[in-house]
């Protein structure tokens, strides 16, 4: 059974996996941390994204019968990433407004 979805995940989640690291290092530099919880929740959603990464690359040279269960594994924990994505903009949307 070839998996047509790690590889989406993997390609999709190491850029979220890039985009979180530019967010961390802006807050960083502006001294933002503090204020919020926007950096604690982009560190989870790095590392969300960060498993989902190496569990999709486990599920594509997998040649055992894992390769399917660590793709499943890795799509939860990429929807989890996108919730978590989902949140941070919202909050930082609501901190821009006000």
């Amino acid at each position: 059974m070839e998996n047509n979805t790690s590889h989406h995940i993997l390609n999709t989640s190491s850029n979220l996996l890039g985009l979180c690291f530019i967010v961390l290092t802006a807050l960083k530099i502006q001294n933002l941390g503090a204020k919020s919880m926007i950096d604690e929740l982009t560190a989870i959603a790095s590392l969300l994204f960060m498993v989902s990464s190496i569990l999709s690359f486990l599920s594509i040279r997998s040649t055992t019968s894992r390769g399917p269960k660590y793709e499943k594994i890795a799509e939860y924990l990429f929807i989890i990433g996108l919730l978590a994505m989902f949140i941070l903009t919202i909050i930082v949307s609501i901190d821009f407004i006000f």
